[in-house]
Parts: C-alpha cells; structure tokens; sequence
C-alpha cells in the first residue's frame, strides 16, 4: 500500500496500463486496486488515466499488427502462445468485428493480442478505439468500484487470480451488486 501512495505511483501505472496492452505481461489492475484503495477520492482519476493509457497502448499494438506483424506482432504471439489460434482470431473478426475488441478488454486473453490481432486483420481503426474506450475504461471503472466497495475482499480476489484479469462471470456478479 505504501507504494500505491508513491508520488511516482501515477505515472508508474499510466506506463505499465500503456504497456500491457502492447507488449506487458502484466495488467495494471494489480496497482489500480491498491491505488484505489489508498486514495478512493482519486478512484474516478485514476480510473480515466489508466483507460487513456491502455487504449493508446491499444493503438501501439494495433500499429504493431498493422504494420509490424511479421517483424514484432508475430513474436508477441508466438510468445503467448496465440500464434497457431490466429487463424481463428481472423474468423472471429470477420464474423464479430468490434465485439471481439469489447470481449477482450474483458476477457482473460491478453488484451495485447487483441490489438496485435485487429491490426493484423486490418479492423476498422476508429471501431477498433472506440470499442476499446469502452471497454477498457467499462473495465478499469468496475475494478475500482470493486476496490471501493466491497474494499479488501475485491482487491484480494483480484490480487489472488492468476491472470489478474476480470472474467466475464466475475464481471456480471459485480456489476449486479453495484447496479442494486
């Protein structure tokens, strides 16, 4: 927690929100928690800079997949072992489009290989950022409200999941009980 009141915490979670949607392994849910927690006041500010982050580093990884894929993009999911699935990423995308985008800022897939794969397929740029506004920022204001909420528990159960990403199922169950 002292970390997460560090005059540099901030710009430590703006870089990695920015990364993990690139090329990061790491989501910034992990920092975003106990950021959070450590200042609910800021939870809303917080909560924007993290979105504009991920989503420019969304653009990044979209730029990689749609001009760098042989170079860049291909070893990025090679390394996540997404490369031999690409194949059905681009059905996805033909049948699905933007809502592929919207799911994966939500699912426990890497969102990395989200932006990679729609750059790669050439999806619609502005369909691309809008779906990823909305859904990363969806995400991020959910997971702050958890932290506000529901306080330890939330961020505990987030800390513990392996992929320290939100499931859908988990999605649900929290926006249920903050909507009440």
């Amino acid at each position: 927690m002292g970390l997460a009141a560090h005059r540099h915490a901030t710009a430590g979670i703006a870089v990695i929100a920015f990364l993990e949607s690139s090329v990061f392994p790491i989501p910034p849910d992990i920092l975003l928690i106990p950021m959070v927690l450590a200042a609910p006041s800021r939870a809303f500010r917080l909560v924007t800079i993290v979105t504009v982050a991920s989503v420019l580093g969304g653009i990044t990884g979209y730029a990689i997949g749609a001009f760098l894929f042989e170079t860049i993009g291909r070893t990025i999911l090679d390394f996540y072992g997404y490369f031999d699935k690409f194949a059905k990423f681009q059905d996805w995308y033909r049948e699905w489009g933007s809502w592929i985008v919207f799911a994966g800022g939500f699912s426990p897939i890497p969102y990395k290989v989200i932006t990679i794969a729609s750059g790669a397929v050439q999806l619609d740029f502005w369909t691309f950022t809008i779906a990823s506004i909305i859904s990363r920022g969806a995400r991020f204001l959910i997971v702050a409200s958890s932290a506000v909420t529901f306080e330890s528990c939330a961020a505990l159960a987030f800390m513990k999941s392996t992929t320290a990403s939100c499931d859908l199922g988990t999605l649900v169950l929290v926006s249920s009980a903050l909507l009440k």
